[in-house]
């Protein structure tokens, strides 16, 4: 991809989003997410590979679909109230169309098929960015629209994504396809909380976003598609093997790392509000998560590679990427616990 055409999409992508996250009306809210999936597209198509253009394929498809649906429920509810202010959604008819929309867009159960699919056809750097940059528009839709969305049809749906990307995410070899369950748990776990308080919301969504940027650095610089590929990666470099495992025990959200903080204090906020059979089922399907996490960090720091291999180093050419976004992260994504109460407050 030639440099004015890589800008041109960044640049683009980036304009979709904040279009979306700053816009009042439907439309130009509208606009930004066509803005941000045009851009996205041919991205993934990259490889010219007939499993990337599949990939874009279902992106396009299942974006779109879900576009259209977010215009349908502003025009019914424009129709029946006279307004396309997004924050008054009055009709509970487009209230529940915009809901079903946005748990497509995200990738939330049952309508998170797309998600694993799209990102074992694209590249490590593109699953990336769909599994983080592209989160932020739907989210900020959510953040406006939580007042008049279902909480019961959200609480469904959170606890369904928790669990199923939890399972689903168990017999995967391929660290592209458990990082999309991954994503789809995560997002089980922000949506339980966006109908209680948005503050909390917000804060796991940065967590999220954090050390899912860490883990995808990780991923990239040592080049490991499988899990077998982990295990051969304290020969690239022993200091990227500890964070990569750090990174997956915050990911499993093992206290005293990052990623408890916010399980800690969903799981609280859910007991005080009186939900707590929620609460035990939302931190059972948890230690589903953390058993392909752990396996994945087991893999990657005490195991060995199966193939007999006669040297400790890994035959490599120069080091063609940069560490600097890992260097920046990593700190974020083991080590926030301690200033939780300026977070909170």
């Amino acid at each position: 991809m030639s440099p004015t055409v890589y800008l041109i999409i960044v640049s683009s992508l980036a304009t979709g989003t904040i279009i979306t996250m700053t816009s009042h009306h439907w439309l130009l809210a509208w606009i930004g997410l066509e803005v941000n999936t045009l851009a996205i597209v041919p991205t993934i198509s990259t490889k010219h590979h007939p499993r990337s253009t599949e990939a874009a394929m279902k992106y396009f498809l299942t974006q779109a679909a879900a576009s259209t649906m977010i215009l349908f429920s502003s025009t019914t509810n424009a129709w029946m109230t006279g307004t396309w202010d997004i924050t008054q959604m009055a009709t509970p008819l487009s209230n529940t169309i915009l809901t079903i929309a946005l748990a497509m867009k995200l990738g939330l159960v049952p309508l998170h098929f797309w998600l694993p699919e799209v990102l074992q056809g694209s590249t490590l750097l593109t699953a990336m960015i769909v599994t983080t940059w592209q989160k932020l528009a739907p989210m900020a839709l959510i953040y406006m629209t939580i007042n008049n969305l279902s909480p019961m049809i959200l609480f469904l749906m959170a606890l369904s994504s928790s669990l199923v990307g939890g399972w689903s995410g168990m017999n995967q070899t391929q660290t592209r396809k458990i990082m999309a369950y991954s994503s789809i748990a995560h997002l089980g776990w922000m949506m339980v909380i966006a109908s209680i308080t948005t503050n909390i919301l917000t804060m796991t969504l940065l967590i999220y976003l954090m050390m899912t940027t860490t883990m995808f650095s990780s991923l990239i610089l040592s080049k490991s598609k499988t899990i077998q590929d982990t295990m051969v990666m304290w020969t690239t470099s022993p200091t990227l093997t500890i964070a990569t495992m750090m990174t997956l025990l915050s990911l499993g959200g093992l206290p005293p790392l990052t990623g408890f903080l916010p399980k800690w204090l969903i799981l609280e906020e859910l007991t005080t509000q009186n939900l707590t059979p929620l609460a035990t089922m939302m931190a059972l399907s948890s230690l589903l998560s953390l058993f392909f996490y752990l396996r994945l960090s087991y893999s990657t720091t005490l195991t060995l590679s199966p193939n007999t291999t006669q040297t400790k180093h890994k035959w490599r050419f120069k080091m063609t990427k940069t560490a600097l976004p890992l260097s920046l992260t990593t700190p974020i994504s083991l080590f926030l616990i301690p200033i939780m109460p300026t977070i909170t407050t």
